[in-house]
């Protein structure tokens, strides 16, 4: 096969550099099945694997990207065939496992997730990780209590972010109606409100207080920022309630008293969507397809491959929504 296109970061003496290389099937990760990309898309985790101690990449030089779908071009593996659709999302894929910004991807046949009926190769990255984790955590906040009869309060932090953006648009399609949206920009707050937000907060309001418990404003938090806005937040669940957290966006640091949870029986939730194992992952790519599919409402940016750079500086920078996927 002849050379292909994609994102090589590599590291420098003075950190590290990423752009357009032409590279061979050999500079692929081993894998017994070789996917021809046909979409991949732009997550908070990829921004960090092109930055200096970013602390997603562990071997240079490497192709990042955390999820992609396309079409196998060849297989190892007799229970998939050439010409399938399929998507990979998550595991080691983009940080030890050469990734989705390129071409093509060769991946570890227990990676791959048929492309779901109704869904299309688009669809599965306008979902993706971001989606994924979001269904993650409204599913964890369900186990915990969550249920739409009761008319919960819920709050979703980072409401305009690629997490967030979804989980507002699953909840209004999963029939909950009390949802606040946390933005920490006004011009977030229309767009908040379009995918599904009814009450707008900043997160500005909440970050600045320290008491270890405030008046018990939400029955469940969906997380997608961690740090001092978690730490915040924390406080103001109501008793028996849940704040399931995916995301470190405001930190990695989580300063707390243990009150919330002795006074108030309070729970925190973690979710992980790197391993996740295959039969859970097909279980809730099936529920993506079918009654939360919010492909064609969510908020999405088609690009090409050059234009990763302009959209990797506008997640560093604050300045992204919604999601972006990558055209190939």
């Amino acid at each position: 096969m002849e050379s292909f296109k994609a994102i090589v970061v590599r590291e420098m003496d003075a950190g590290v550099r990423f752009g357009i290389e032409e590279v061979g099937i050999d500079q692929l990760s081993p894998g017994e099945v070789l996917i021809k990309v046909a979409y991949s898309s732009i997550n908070y985790k990829d921004m960090l694997a092109v930055q200096k101690k970013g602390g997603v990449i562990r071997d240079y030089p490497m192709i990042p990207g955390i999820d992609v779908s396309g079409t196998i071009v060849a297989t190892e593996d007799t229970s998939l065939s050439t010409g399938q659709e399929v998507l990979v999302t998550g595991f080691a894929m983009g940080m030890s496992h050469t990734g989705g910004f390129a071409e093509y991807v060769r991946v570890p046949k227990e990676w791959i997730v048929p492309v779901p009926s109704g869904m299309s190769l688009k669809e599965t990255m306008v979902i993706g990780t971001a989606g994924f984790t979001a269904a993650l955590s409204i599913l964890a906040l369900e186990r915990h209590g969550m249920h739409i009869d009761e008319n919960p309060r819920i709050l979703v932090t980072g409401a305009t972010g690629g997490v967030g953006s979804l989980a507002l648009r699953m909840l209004r399609k999963a029939g909950y109606g009390n949802v606040t949206g946390m933005v920490r920009k006004e011009h977030q707050e229309e767009i908040a409100r379009t995918l599904g937000a009814g009450d707008i907060i900043h997160a500005e309001d909440v970050s600045t207080t320290k008491k270890p418990l405030e008046k018990q404003q939400y029955d469940y938090i969906l997380d997608t920022v961690g740090g001092e806005v978690a730490a915040a937040l924390l406080p103001r669940l109501a008793y028996g309630g849940s704040m399931s957290m995916c995301g470190n966006a405001a930190g990695i640091d989580l300063e707390m008293t243990v009150l919330p949870f002795i006074l108030r029986g309070v729970n925190i939730l973690g979710i992980d969507s790197v391993n996740v194992p295959l039969a859970e992952r097909h279980a809730v790519w099936e529920k993506l397809a079918q009654e939360w599919n919010i492909a064609l409402e969510a908020l999405v940016h088609e690009i090409s491959l050059q234009e990763v750079p302009k959209t990797i500086k506008d997640l560093k920078e604050g300045n992204h929504l919604g999601r972006t996927i990558i055209a190939f």
